[in-house]
């Protein structure tokens, strides 16, 4: 296992460190351990954690756990709010500075790809969204499914159809909402970006759990939560009169099939198979991504020794580096 290692010269920078992998891997646990002992500071990648009053669904850090150990990114704005990939590059970059102003190092801990890659790579200047177009993508949608719409992207855009899935209507949305006003691909202007990041040493480790074990994870977790109140929690959010299903918020995996069975659409038992096939799919998606990133370095978490050598070998060449 490789860490940066050696003290920063005069005007380096310290280093950022990312731990990412797919939904349920088990990312905040070997953070939150790591964040016991070592000087790192946990900064959220996750689209859902962002939101006050999403708690349960989205296994937000509890806030005891968050006064002992530093989390950023976590109930920054409501559910109401649009929070794009760029407000969270925005966000990163100033909480990595001030970590960094604490001489400490940024843990980048989290599995929305869109933003760690808008973070890693450079953010392509792109259009505001257009509520017109928006609609008549949705009503097209309607008319002839996303299928068709994602068949579309591939005529347009080939290599964004290519890491957008068919089952990923938003994304695909957004790929077609850019080629249409724009006249350009989104991969293409996705191409010419520099990451805010550019400069300073950055290392990531990616968890990948066994396929059989994570599918099985996923779904205890699901229950667990439901024990838990998520379905109240959702109902909480319906009952506020200012949401509906079409907010980005409640678009995410789990609240959308618990808001569908609080519509009357279908049965809870409907609603949790829904939701726990939703989140196996988002897992295949993240990890999809993943291995198109060269730089991570895969780690084992099913290896009972996997964890305990990795906090040994982070911490010690953070120690290395003098901090």
């Amino acid at each position: 296992m490789s860490v940066p290692g050696g003290r920063p010269g005069q005007g380096e920078k310290l280093p950022v460190f990312v731990l990412t992998g797919p939904t349920g891997a088990g990312k905040s646990g070997w953070a939150e351990r790591l964040a016991e002992s070592a000087p790192v500071e946990i900064v959220s990648v996750d689209s859902a954690l962002v939101y006050r009053g999403m708690d349960i669904g989205s296994a937000k850090p509890d806030r005891q756990l968050r006064r002992r150990l530093p989390h950023h990114l976590i109930d920054i704005c409501e559910p109401t709010e649009s929070y794009s990939a760029g407000r969270f590059v925005a966000d990163a970059t100033a909480a990595i500075e001030a970590v960094h102003a604490r001489s400490k190092v940024p843990l980048l801990v989290g599995g929305t790809m869109l933003y760690l890659r808008a973070l890693l790579h450079g953010l392509a200047q792109l259009p505001e969204a257009s509520p017109d177009i928006r609609r008549e993508i949705d009503e097209r949608a309607a008319r002839e499914g996303w299928s068709s719409l994602h068949a579309e992207l591939a005529r347009l855009d080939p290599a964004a159809a290519a890491r957008i899935s068919r089952a990923d209507p938003q994304r695909i949305q957004r790929a077609l909402e850019v080629c249409y006003m724009t006249g350009r691909p989104i991969s293409e202007l996705q191409r010419d970006t520099v990451s805010p990041l550019k400069g300073c040493p950055v290392h990531s480790w990616a968890l990948s759990p066994e396929r059989s074990v994570l599918h099985q994870r996923l779904e205890t977790r699901f229950h667990s939560m439901l024990t838990a109140g998520f379905l109240d929690e959702v109902r909480s959010l319906r009952a506020r009169g200012d949401l509906n299903a079409r907010y980005s918020s409640m678009r995410a995996v789990g609240y959308r099939q618990l808001w569908g069975h609080l519509e009357g659409e279908y049965d809870l038992a409907e609603a949790t198979r829904r939701a726990i096939i939703a989140t196996r799919q988002l897992a295949k998606r993240q990890l999809t991504w993943l291995r198109s990133e060269r730089s991570l370095e895969w780690l084992d978490p099913d290896i009972s020794s996997s964890q305990a050598s990795w906090n040994r070998d982070v911490s010690q060449n953070l120690r290395e580096l003098g901090l």
